[in-house]
């Protein structure tokens, strides 16, 4: 039977937030005569929007932060007033407002002196609202501290950084992607320019997708995700690339000793646009053809961003994502992989209260695997096309108001193996490509219900119909996976027959409420508290039965046998400045359940699997933790010191399939859990030619699955097997540091040049990546071996910029 969404209490939310939107509408007329500034916040040196400026009147509690594209907007009473503009890293900027009538004010700042001076922070209405603001479980980066961070083999490291931050971990040394708040990989929505990135990873996580020499802002939800966003359960990453110098022409790159990168950028149409082309290239592969080395590694991307201003209320954007992988192991095989995006915007100020995005953006993501000596290449793909728009209304300086809506169509090639030669022994195979289709609305307040208390509370709906166009294979008793009890496995079901759906043709929906809620109270002028819950839903999986991410790993969408995750997160925090800003503390602590988390069965085939139901079980997580994040933010040594006490743990009872499930359905660890994480990263800038940076770690090993015995079957000695995730590679611990020299400090001289020196893990440890085990065959003695991927790298890049 199917299983339709029931469209009368979908009508009746949609029915509740229309007559929620017309409430508001019509009570905001009725207030004081209240009159708008709205405007830009900018660069002064290039013009780039600031995303995050405060904007406030000096001397009231009305204030707003810019959006993703510099916009504000702020309504106050008639009256005399002194607008103050600051922002992190800029010198604050003041100006003198007679609010009789509307007015566009649009503002360019300026980053802070070079001399080494303290900073003076001389007030502290935007230090009030940071505490004021319900928002909560986010990470922010600026690109300038990113770059001061000494990162492995000399590259700037965007995902990196963010595992430096707490709650958020990788899966092991030289593996990419995010692990936050005990979630998996699959569980983050990674976006550049609002396009969804589906691997993160260049040469299998040795560098990142993100060029920083690229990015404008840096933002990671960890919990009390806006309801703007879904699709994810664990959290969203929202990377936005720079929109390009619209002052003058630039040029900014670096030379290392494994790859190369240059961006160039300035106006064009005059002063109504500008544009950004930036490429990195890594040249390792050339460096192990020198050195006779048979294998090969190599990587490029191209991030590109135009605009143009069609007049003061109508503004296009388009850019654009490329980036690929080659990779070679000597005659046996060769794999290639990337990502790649594009985005359509249009932004449209309706009036000065009302701003508006429509975007339309496509995204893919594929992969290659050839076999040379057996002449057959394996390919695969995901692509999404997503239409969404987003509006944002300013009622008053109590009340701000998001909406708006998406769609989003997924076409997954789950694979297909082609021969490369007449000669080939292999048949060409087509795996049955999936199509599903994913909607949603959202509604989101900021609400100031009085001087110390301020809520952020929104509603998401959203729906997914998986789409025909392929046979669904049916199983005796509905039953994909059946527990056969004389062997004491899981096994495929029996199939009985298929059932055909025509193209568009929905095979099943799906859909969910997702509520968000958050508050803030502030206690007085230096400390606040917050609270958060979230309910996520997530309609597209990953599976992999390896610790790391690898080009090959399975994206599959729900359907018939495999439901959705849900997710509750709850959160609960304490934040502090003390001395001004110079320094501030954030306490956190969370609980986060999800439903429906699946995990293969012992014995799996994931690769080249026409019916992957047959391969997995559903179960349940959960993830509890407490966090603490200690910043140093002015003088000449910034940083912070994060620590993070967390549990990460899975439940996969056998269910209907019989038999008592993975690890006897009892809980056992994800291998992502991480019980201690502990991590320092420090600035210290000594004059105006040299600084330094270091990091320091600490975490607790990956779980892993070690043997526990053997046993001998007519002469094979075959392993035993203790509980999934029972046991943990050693403790992770290094040490990294950096020098940055400035040889040229002249401001008349366009040319800035600087050399960074960096030493990756300092003290050579030899990190356990994996422990394998097998017998000495001299010998025939058990023994185990331990992988090391670093031990203590250096590196020297020079930067410039022009």
């Amino acid at each position: 039977m199917r299983r339709k969404v029931n469209s009368s209490v979908r009508q009746r939310w949609l029915n509740a937030l229309a007559s929620l939107l017309v409430l508001l509408v019509t009570t905001s007329g009725m207030a004081q005569e209240n009159f708008t500034i709205s405007g830009k916040i900018s660069d002064k040196e290039d013009g780039e929007t600031l995303f995050g400026a405060s904007v406030f009147l000096e001397g009231t509690t009305i204030g707003v932060v810019t959006n993703e594209y510099g916009f504000y907007s702020i309504t106050a009473p008639k009256g005399n007033y002194r607008l103050l503009i600051s922002y992190m890293g800029y010198s604050e900027k003041y100006q003198e407002v007679s609010l009789d009538k509307n007015q566009k004010l649009d503002f360019e700042i300026s980053e802070y002196s070079t001399e080494l001076e303290e900073v003076v922070v001389t007030a502290d209405e935007p230090e009030m609202a940071v505490l004021r603001k319900p928002e909560m479980s986010v990470s922010k980066l600026n690109i300038g501290t990113v770059k001061q961070m000494p990162v492995v083999l000399g590259e700037v490291d965007i995902l990196k950084s963010l595992q430096m931050l707490p709650g958020v971990t990788n899966n092991g040394e030289g593996t990419g992607g995010l692990h936050v708040r005990g979630g998996a990989q699959d569980q983050n929505l990674v976006l550049l320019d609002e396009a969804i990135i589906y691997n993160t990873s260049h040469l299998f996580g040795f560098f990142s997708v993100f060029n920083a020499d690229a990015i404008k802002d840096i933002k990671l939800y960890k919990g009390g995700i806006p309801a703007r966003f879904g699709g994810r359960v664990s959290s969203v990453l929202d990377v936005r690339q720079k929109d390009g110098n619209n002052k003058n022409f630039a040029l900014t790159g670096g030379i290392g000793l494994i790859s190369s990168r240059l961006a160039a950028e300035g106006p064009i149409f005059g002063d109504k646009g500008s544009f950004l082309i930036a490429g990195r290239t890594s040249y390792a592969h050339l460096l192990l053809k020198v050195a006779g080395e048979k294998n090969s590694a190599s990587f490029y991307d191209l991030n590109l961003k135009t605009n143009y201003s069609l007049n003061d209320k109508n503004k296009l954007y388009l850019s654009g994502y490329f980036g690929r992988d080659v990779l070679k192991f000597g005659n046996i095989f060769d794999s290639s992989y990337g990502n790649t995006s594009g985005n359509l915007r249009w932004n449209h100020i309706f009036n000065d209260r009302l701003f508006s995005n429509m975007s339309a953006i496509i995204s893919k993501y594929d992969y290659d695997l050839g076999f040379t000596m057996e002449d057959f290449v394996w390919v695969a793909s995901i692509t999404n096309y997503n239409l969404k728009y987003d509006l944002k209304y300013y009622f008053s300086d109590k009340f701000k108001l998001d909406f708006g809506a998406s769609g989003l169509y997924y076409d997954f090639d789950p694979g297909q193996i082609k021969p490369t030669s007449d000669s080939s022994d292999i048949n060409p195979l087509s795996l049955d490509r999936k199509k599903a289709f994913e909607g949603g609305l959202y509604i989101n307040a900021e609400h100031k219900l009085s001087k110390n208390l301020t809520a952020q509370y929104g509603l998401r709906y959203s729906i997914f119909n998986r789409l025909g166009g392929q046979p669904i294979t049916r199983y005796a008793n509905d039953l994909p996976v059946v527990y056969n009890s004389v062997l004491g496995i899981y096994e495929s079901g029996t199939p009985i027959g298929e059932t055909s759906y025509d193209k568009g043709e929905s095979v099943k929906t799906f859909g969910n409420v997702e509520p968000r809620v958050s508050l803030a109270y502030q206690l007085n002028e230096a400390s606040s508290v917050k609270a958060g819950f979230s309910r996520s839903a997530q309609y597209v999986h990953l599976l992999s039965n390896t610790a790391a991410v690898t080009p090959v790993d399975v994206w599959t969408p729900s359907g018939e046998y495999v439901d959705p995750q849900l997710s509750n997160q709850y959160a609960l925090g304490y934040f502090r400045n003390f001395k001004g800003q110079a320094y501030s503390m954030e306490v956190e602590t969370y609980y986060k359940t999800v439903d429906n988390r699946i995990d293969y069965i012992d014995g799996s085939n994931l690769i080249g699997q026409n019916t992957i139901e047959t391969e997995i079980l559903s179960g349940e997580s959960r993830a509890y933790g407490l966090e603490v994040l200690l910043r140093k933010n002015e003088g000449k040594l910034t940083g912070w010191l994060a620590y993070t006490l967390s549990k990460s743990e899975q439940r996969t009872p056998g269910g209907a399939a019989g038999g008592l499930g993975i690890n006897n359905g009892e809980w056992y660890n994800t291998s992502y859990d991480r019980t201690h994480d502990v991590s320092l990263a420090g600035a210290y800038q000594l004059n105006e030619k040299w600084s330094f940076g270091t990091n320091l770690v600490f975490q607790t090993g990956r779980p892993v699955t070690y043997p526990n015995g053997q046993y001998e079957y007519e002469g094979i000695s075959v392993a035993s097997y203790a509980a999934r995730n029972s046991d943990r590679l050693p403790s992770y611990h290094r040490l990294d540091l950096s020098v940055n020299y400035k040889p040229n400090r002249k401001p008349e001289n366009r040319w800035k040049g600087e050399w960074v020196l960096g030493i990756y893990n300092v003290y050579n440890r030899k990190n356990a990546a994996s422990v394998s085990f097998g017998q000495n065959r001299e010998t025939g003695a058990n023994e185990a071996t331990r992988t090391a991927i670093f031990g203590i790298v250096p590196s020297i890049t020079y930067n410039f910029k022009f």
